[in-house]
């Protein structure tokens, strides 16, 4: 029987990409970024109602079947990571895109899951 291969860590392959092509390592790194933040169906939710334009946190909460609080932690999330901007006006603060890459990822999934 031939001995089993070494185990490679996702460490390892992570490295070797980076050697490979370090554009394209941090590339990569970026697109997992985004998708891993993506991943969260509310947050990808909330990212599609964003898509025609900036609403207020209160559209949003009307929107979605979320609490108050879980809007804002998932809203914080996005603004953390770039996909959104907040902007105050008067009382209510609005939210918009802020990520063309996000964008362009919810069309791409709403052309392909939407138009069914």
């Amino acid at each position: 029987m031939a001995p089993a291969a070494p185990v490679r860590s996702s460490t390892d392959s992570r490295r070797r990409a980076a050697r490979i092509a370090p554009d394209l390592g941090r590339s990569a790194a970026e697109a997992a970024r985004l998708l891993r933040v993506l991943s969260n169906q509310n947050r990808l939710l909330l990212v599609c109602l964003l898509i025609g334009g900036e609403k207020t946190v209160g559209e949003l909460n009307r929107a979605l079947p979320l609490s108050q609080s879980a809007l804002s932690q998932h809203l914080a999330v996005l603004r953390e990571e770039g996909l959104v901007r907040a902007r105050r006006a008067g009382q209510n603060v609005h939210y918009g895109l802020a990520s063309a890459p996000a964008r362009r990822i919810v069309e791409t999934l709403h052309a392909l899951f939407c138009r069914r």
